[in-house]
């Protein structure tokens, strides 16, 4: 077995949704000891959002496995002795509870570093630890309609947001990243540090083109469905058949050879109407009548053969369905399978493909299912866990 970047660092976490678990399971995937704290019973309420695989959650599948689930009722005094003895041999604490919990529980840097000068805090949240907006709850909807991605984003009449939770996703790689240079910075120091993730931030900086298009004033980009909201054309275009292609023009080259080639209209490129791409933003409508008038003629496949063939970027208009059997992941071997309570499933590889090491794919824990060999490794005997079963502590 090859040794992985993160073999030996431990990550403890109190983690829920998808944000603090999309981070500490990247951590897992490259080697990281991630120890997931959840409540006692019902676990992270990410566990009951669906029942989708093999009746359970497609979220908290996606984003816990290669974990170790310790149950604790942190308002008891003995479970937060006990998450605190864990914290003094740590390497990582990751926390996106509810704004200030994990201060009011002692869970702050000046005391957990006092006793673990090496560790590194992560605190994920809607707005930051600090500002105004400090103590406002946050959701990726509400976030995504904050960051401003709901005015750029589904069609003139109906904002929408993304199909994803990309503002718990960006919050996520930003605190996995920080994490990352923080182990490195440690490595040069000797000492651990604070992370402060905001998801508004996270998905702030993710908008950076958009904002700036509207730089001083200027109108910001148009919602445009699945259309680029200024390059034309780019986006879906319907074929023959009834299928939908996706196609995208970046430069004058390719606009010529989409004139000679896809739409056989030689002379379309030098039309003074259509010769720069803000021209053909702007006579969208005209445009699309004569881009109609070809595809209409071809097959979803004939137009995508063209679209090779003059070297213009192309893609299906896939499903999920689609996904799962996309003959691309499956060439390049990106399924494996990983282990859950209610039997294996198929699982994507990380982004990624490293030559000196592999994934860890491990199973994905049910609620508790490490407690007892957590409580043990730091020190409590059979008699002091079976007091903390009775008294719902675990």
């Amino acid at each position: 077995m090859s040794i992985r970047p993160l073999d030996g660092i431990t990550v403890v976490s109190l983690e829920h949704a998808i944000a603090a678990p999309f981070c500490t399971r990247q951590l897992a995937d490259l080697g990281a000891r991630v120890i997931k704290v959840e409540r006692p019973g019902s676990g992270d309420f990410a566990r009951a959002y669906d029942k989708q695989v093999k009746g359970l959650s497609s979220h908290f599948v996606w984003v816990n496995r290669s974990k170790e689930s310790l149950t604790l009722d942190l308002k008891q005094p003995a479970a937060l002795a006990a998450l605190k003895t864990l914290l003094k041999t740590a390497d990582v604490l990751v926390q996106n509870l509810a704004p200030s919990a994990a201060a009011r529980m002692g869970l702050t840097a000046d005391l957990l570093q006092k006793e673990n000068p090496k560790l590194i805090l992560c605190d994920i949240s809607g707005y930051g630890n600090n500002g105004p907006y400090r103590d406002k709850k946050a959701y990726d909807l509400l976030i995504q309609s904050e960051a401003g991605f709901l005015s750029v984003t589904g069609t003139p009449e109906t904002p929408s947001k993304a199909g994803n939770s990309i503002a718990d996703i960006a919050a996520g790689m930003y605190a996995y990243t920080n994490i990352l240079a923080a182990l490195l910075q440690r490595g040069k120091t000797g000492k651990g540090s604070v992370i402060d993730i905001s998801m508004l931030e996270s998905l702030g900086e993710w908008m950076s083109f958009p904002m700036y298009y509207a730089y001083e004033g200027a109108e910001p980009p148009p919602r445009n469905g699945a259309s680029h909201a200024t390059i034309y054309p780019y986006g879906p275009f319907k074929a023959g058949d009834g299928g939908t292609v996706m196609l995208g023009l970046q430069n004058e080259r390719e606009w010529t050879q989409f004139c000679e080639v896809v739409l056989e209209k030689s002379a379309l490129a030098q039309d003074e109407r259509f010769d720069k791409n803000f021209k053909r933003n702007e006579k969208r409508v005209e445009l699309l009548a004569i881009i109609d008038q070809c595809f209409k003629t071809l097959s979803t496949e004939q137009l995508i053969a063209r679209l090779e063939k003059a070297q213009i970027a192309n893609a299906r208009l896939n499903d999920m369905h689609d996904l799962w059997k996309h003959e691309q992941l499956q060439a390049r071997n990106r399924w494996t399978q990983v282990e859950t309570p209610a039997g294996s499933i198929p699982a994507l590889l990380p982004p990624g493909l490293n030559n000196s090491y592999e994934y860890r794919m491990d199973a994905i824990p049910a609620v508790g299912q490490h407690t007892e060999s957590i409580l043990q490794e730091i020190g409590l005997n059979d008699s002091n866990i079976a007091e903390m079963r009775a008294s719902g502590a675990i």
